[in-house]
């Protein structure tokens, strides 16, 4: 069944402060009260219960391999960049709330964000990126814990947290139980980006160079998937990663007690209502 196991127990309170425009929420949380600039008040199941497992890596890693083998696996996985894109399709809330800040110079010819005219004006203006930042970031944390709370439900174990920057912004690492890095040896990832994105030498270096060293990340780590040679060396590690975190009964009366309190709820409800229409 994939990674699935019970939620159970106890809930704990934190508040959350996003640090990056592309960063996103990543507790355990069914509720949420948002208060001042990108800052919330999170509500989640301690991690006795269901637990959260941040994955990271650089580019051309081969963060993406992994990924589709923990898919493959069934296992529960939310792309952070996904849904920083959906909150700002048109005609959402974030995406009226960027035009009457930034302007219709913004946007593309389909009315979509043109990611990188916005992005060039937030790099320039620190005022700017806040004020994304106080747009985006609700949404981005309402729609990740709106899909935790769906895996919560639906009795995973663990819910695997894709975001990039994960080890960039080192306060987002306390709320996972583990940490993956997807990690490659410099030479690999080097050659790897010059093939994949047609770069000179000197642009993959600069790319590569601009982003936190993979020798760095793996010190935050809990865990280190080494991508550096081929897809079954890699495929093997993750299975057993898999293995590792997978516990999915021994909660399992946990995901019964939820289900027969839900059911209970809406038996209360339905006679409350017969009653007040009777």
């Amino acid at each position: 069944m994939g990674s699935r196991g019970g939620p159970a127990k106890g809930w704990q309170c934190c508040v959350f402060t996003h640090p990056q425009p592309c960063c996103s929420p990543v507790t355990c949380c069914p509720w949420v009260s948002l208060a001042g600039d990108s800052v919330g008040t999170l509500v989640f199941p301690s991690q006795s219960t269901m637990f959260l497992v941040g994955l990271s890596g650089g580019i051309a890693s081969g963060k993406s391999t992994v990924v589709a083998v923990l898919r493959e696996l069934g296992c529960a996985v939310i792309d952070a960049d996904v849904i920083a894109r959906q909150v700002v399709q048109p005609h959402s809330k974030a995406h009226q709330q960027i035009l009457q800040h930034f302007g219709t110079e913004i946007l593309l010819e389909n009315g979509e964000i043109n990611r990188e005219a916005l992005g060039n004006i937030i790099f320039s203006q620190p005022e700017k990126r806040r004020l994304l930042n106080s747009i985006t970031h609700p949404e981005i944390l309402k729609e990740m814990l709106k899909q935790v709370l769906k895996y919560f439900v639906l009795g995973y174990r663990y819910v695997i947290l894709d975001i990039p920057l994960l080890f960039e912004t080192r306060g987002l690492t306390r709320f996972m139980k583990y940490t993956v890095l997807v990690y490659c040896d410099p030479g690999t990832q080097l050659l790897r980006l010059m093939k994949r994105s047609g770069l000179g030498v000197a642009e993959a270096e600069a790319r590569i160079s601009s982003q936190l060293p993979l020798e760095e990340k793996r010190k935050w780590a809990t865990h280190v998937i080494d991508n550096s040679g081929d897809r079954e060396s890699t495929r093997r590690q993750v299975l057993r990663l898999h293995a590792r975190l997978e516990d999915s009964l021994d909660f399992l009366w946990a995901r019964l007690a939820v289900g027969t309190a839900v059911a209970g709820f809406g038996g209360l409800v339905f006679l409350l209502i017969r009653h007040f229409i009777s």
